[in-house]
């Protein structure tokens, strides 16, 4: 009853920090209003008593996470930013490591060699979900945007596999640089290569004996497709490759074969809306568990310590304050290295001006918020040495990991607003011309499929049934025409159209929520019954969700 009462308690926390974030007149990051819940929920009249467990976390929560965000990473973009993705996830891992393991070290004696890197390790990962949550939709340029997505993707992998021989050190006391880079190329091709082909298979297993008619429940499929990411990881870790990495994998290759975009419009309708709905409730229920550690981590040591001196206390804020300037510190200078040397070979090719800008060195940097990885990562530190001795330093660890993803956070909630305000985004999206081709095209291949299919149903008719066939083909036609006079390149022309299909939408939209109406006067009436409601509610919703959306992308 107790677990009941625990998940029922946290998917109430996400509901309402949605209404929160949309209600109340400061626009408040949503991750922060929901780790601002959590920690709420920790008072003693509420608290769950929520035990966070990192090895169920990591199984739980990351997996779909993750394949859902390789699933909708752009990889044309990943494929062009390759180099800097790679450089960032593993180049500026590894660095960080190494660097800020010997400075943590130094700052903290009591800590060992081996845990400082541990930390080091877990703090390198960054949290693309928690910035998109903080900067808003399409506030980051988006070519600057995708690097960051990638470097999240490609990061936790590393820095968890970072962390594991970090681990294997501080229990065995026994490292070997060599041992370790060789196990780390096979950890992350192993967790790629699985992933793919877990990916392919089920979209092999699903185009065969999986796909539906359009009368056919999709429902099936769509629970299938929720399993791949734990399939993914979970076989991952047994083999002991990249869980990490195998999701994300899978999830890119889900989106390169046909399933995902060929079947029944039933099956995508659901897929899409039972993953967005995932998405929201994993990610709110992420934030909220970090929400709930936080008092327990932050609050219970800087009590402690007060009751012991306050400079005990300021010592301990001292070292989350250092340890985060040490990882700006790296992570400014290394992306502005790889900005100079990119602009130097850029100079060579004969590109004036090819210089780094500081904002978006600044805006890389601050944009490397910490998140639940990390959390998990170092809460996944041993407690004990073979020995059965305390691992020493560990406590410090988990303090100082916690402090600066809280510091983090905030800073990016402060800092990414400053630094984006008056960055030019231009008045169309990135890929404004190669979508206004793509719909070209569409459009003149939807008009050559009505006219073909008008040609061949015409043969046998005769001269009135030929007329209603041509008023038809006519009505199906005028769709397209008019989604093309409103591409046209004449702006007189496309204005007139685009006006013209904003008064067709409305009308449509009044249309359409009339037969609502109706459709529920007549169910309250008892003239029809709930399952002729429901189907006809369905045709009538999903009409409008289509030429609502057709609506917003013109806009």
């Amino acid at each position: 009853m107790d677990i009941l009462f625990t998940v029922l308690i946290l998917l109430l926390a996400v509901a309402v920090s949605g209404v929160i974030a949309r209600t109340v007149p400061l626009k408040l990051p949503l991750p922060l209003v929901q780790i601002g819940i959590g920690a709420l929920l920790t008072f003693p009249l509420v608290n769950p008593h929520v035990t966070f467990d990192p090895d169920i976390f990591m199984a739980l929560f990351i997996p779909p996470l993750l394949f859902a965000d390789g699933w909708r990473m752009p990889k044309r973009e990943f494929f062009m930013q390759r180099r800097a993705i790679l450089m960032l996830a593993l180049g500026l891992v590894l660095l960080t490591v190494v660097a800020v393991g010997y400075f943590v070290h130094w700052l903290v004696p009591q800590m060992s060699l081996p845990v400082a890197f541990a930390l080091a390790a877990v703090l390198s990962p960054t949290d693309a979900v928690a910035l998109a949550g903080i900067a808003g939709k399409d506030r980051i340029p988006s070519q600057l945007m995708h690097i960051l997505e990638g470097e999240a993707l490609m990061n936790d992998a590393s820095g968890l596999v970072a962390l594991k021989f970090a681990v294997a050190a501080a229990l065995t006391g026994y490292f070997s640089l060599r041992a370790a880079a060789l196990s780390f190329v096979l950890i992350a091709a192993g967790g790629l290569a699985l992933g793919a082909v877990i990916g392919w298979l089920f979209s092999f297993v699903s185009e065969r004996f999986l796909n539906v008619t359009e009368d056919g429940d999709p429902a099936p499929g769509v629970v299938l497709t929720l399993l791949i990411p734990f399939a993914a990881y979970l076989f991952a870790e047994h083999l002991e490759v990249s869980g990490v990495l195998a999701a994300v994998s899978a999830g890119m290759t889900m989106n390169y074969t046909s399933v995902a975009h060929k079947g029944p419009v039933s099956t995508r309708v659901r897929a899409s809306s039972t993953w967005s709905m995932i998405e929201f409730v994993f990610n709110g229920m992420v934030f909220t568990l970090l929400g709930l550690q936080f008092p327990g981590i932050l609050g219970k040591a800087l009590l402690d310590a007060h009751h012991t001196s306050n400079v005990q206390m300021l010592r301990l804020l001292g070292y989350i304050a250092a340890v985060l300037a040490a990882l700006y510190a790296m992570r400014f200078g290394w992306v502005w290295l790889l900005r100079w040397v990119a602009s130097r070979g850029a100079a060579r090719h004969g590109v004036a001006n090819a210089v780094p800008g500081l904002r978006t060195v600044a805006i890389t940097t601050v944009a490397g918020v910490r998140g639940a990885v990390t959390l998990a990562g170092v809460l996944s530190l041993p407690v004990a040495l073979a020995n059965g001795n305390p691992l020493p330093g560990r406590d410090s660890a988990i303090f100082i990991a916690t402090g600066v993803i809280l510091a983090s956070l905030l800073v990016a909630i402060v800092g990414l607003p400053l630094l984006l305000r008056g960055v030019r985004r231009g008045a169309q999206g990135p890929h404004a011309a190669e979508e206004r081709q793509a719909r070209i095209q569409a459009a003149q291949a939807g008009i050559r499929a009505v006219d073909a299919v008008h040609e061949k149903v015409s043969e046998d008719l005769d001269e009135s049934q030929a007329a209603y066939a041509a008023d038809t083909t006519a009505r199906v036609m005028d769709t397209y025409r008019r989604r093309l006079a409103s591409l046209d390149a004449d702006r007189n022309r496309s204005a007139h159209a685009r006006r013209s299909d904003a008064l067709e939408l409305e009308m449509r939209l009044a249309g359409m929520r009339a037969e609502r109406a109706t459709l529920l006067k007549l169910r309250n009436q008892m003239q029809i019954n709930d399952e002729t409601l429901a189907k006809l509610m369905r045709e009538v919703d999903l009409s409008e969700t289509a030429m609502t959306t057709r609506g917003h992308n013109r806009n």
